[in-house]
């Protein structure tokens, strides 16, 4: 349990103490955040706000990953090298993505076409090598199965098939968080809560891990690398805790694409090498009710277009914290209830992987 404790301390105080410097720097050289015009005007005070926050909680989760390890003199892990890749990957393109909003100083970032390249590029990598490294048990980091809160083994997918859904689970990931972070800490706490419990998962799965002869059996876990898992999950919860000090309303910084897109390719990271893919959606269920709320409006906007030549929307404006702004609702209210929110979809997934356990069933 040292190096766990040692990567989340060393994670918070690394965004906690980075933040406030980075906040000076940003401050110096003018790398304000944008507003779009169509947004809530409330939001128009914030313009000029230190953004790329992002940089620090990807610095914080390496720092803290190597020097823990460092400290107790434990060697890394394929599995956890490889999410850390990914988180570190992404927030490269959300860091090129921020740096053009500022630089050109306007909204738009990456076009669209280059943004979908860049995470494309990273999460192929990623995949591919996700199905190699097998351990003197055959075990990869990735399985091809797709997987609940264990692999579903009637599900399991040819290679080019698994490629193609880590592709979807990272992409839903990032743009889910990308999507929340619309709110002074409202992404940054619910990715507290996801986190942490991903390393509890992670010390769970590897207390109940099948290559140890005295649990193994129908109810041990067919994972790899659980406990280092865990420790790259803590690095991430403590970073996020940590950041949203400064990000906490009034936001002293933004985490911009660079921290958004980092911490959904780390979401999708742990839920891919957990085997627990689909328990995301009840894990991460605000992010699924933000993406959720745009589809819905996006859909609903074409279908009344086509239907009756009058466009209309089911919500004010999406995400879908917007929707509640606009009603008049305070930023803190919001950010507060969805807190609550993303609380009890972390406590309904942790109790259904227990639950889970508990029964045998598989």
């Amino acid at each position: 349990m040292k190096l766990i404790v040692f990567a989340g301390v060393i994670s918070l105080l690394g965004t906690l103490i980075g933040t406030r410097y980075a906040i000076r720097v940003l401050v110096r050289k003018g790398y304000g955040q944008l507003i779009r015009d169509d947004g809530p005007t409330s939001h128009h005070t914030k313009r000029g706000t230190p953004t790329m926050g992002g940089l620090v909680i990807i610095a914080s989760v390496l720092l803290a990953y190597t020097v823990s390890h460092l400290v107790t003199l434990t060697p890394p892990t394929v599995s956890a090298l490889l999410v850390l890749f990914l988180f570190t990957g992404l927030g490269v393109v959300g860091f090129v993505d921020d740096f053009i909003k500022i630089s050109k100083q306007r909204s738009l970032g990456l076009r669209s076409k280059a943004k979908i390249a860049g995470q494309s590029i990273v999460a192929v990598i990623f995949a591919v090598l996700s199905f190699q490294f097998p351990d003197d048990r055959g075990i990869t980091p990735a399985s091809r199965a797709i997987s609940f809160l264990r692999d579903i083994d009637p599900l399991t997918l040819p290679l080019v098939l698994a490629v193609v859904w880590v592709l979807l689970l990272i992409a839903a990931a990032s743009n889910g968080v990308n999507l929340t972070d619309g709110l002074d800490g409202l992404a940054a706490g619910a990715c507290v809560m996801i986190f942490g419990a991903y390393t509890l998962v992670n010390i769970w799965q590897y207390n109940q891990y099948c290559g140890f002869a005295d649990v193994a059996g129908p109810k041990c876990y067919e994972v790899r690398n659980p406990y280092d898992l865990a420790v790259v999950a803590i690095s991430l919860a403590g970073a996020c805790f940590g950041f949203l000090w400064w990000n906490a309303e009034p936001a002293k910084i933004f985490m911009g694409d660079t921290g958004s897109l980092s911490l959904g390719g780390g979401l999708a990271g742990m839920a891919i090498f957990t085997r627990t893919e689909l328990l995301l959606i009840i894990l991460g269920g605000l992010l699924v009710i933000e993406v959720g709320s745009v589809i819905l409006q996006t859909s609903y906007f074409k279908l009344t277009r086509r239907i009756t030549g009058t466009p209309r929307r089911l919500f004010k404006m999406t995400p879908f914290h917007h929707h509640f702004e606009l009603l008049g609702w305070a930023q803190v209210t919001i950010v507060m209830r969805f807190w609550i929110i993303a609380g009890l979809f972390v406590a309904g997934g942790l109790g259904l992987f227990y639950a889970e356990w508990v029964t045998g069933s598989q």
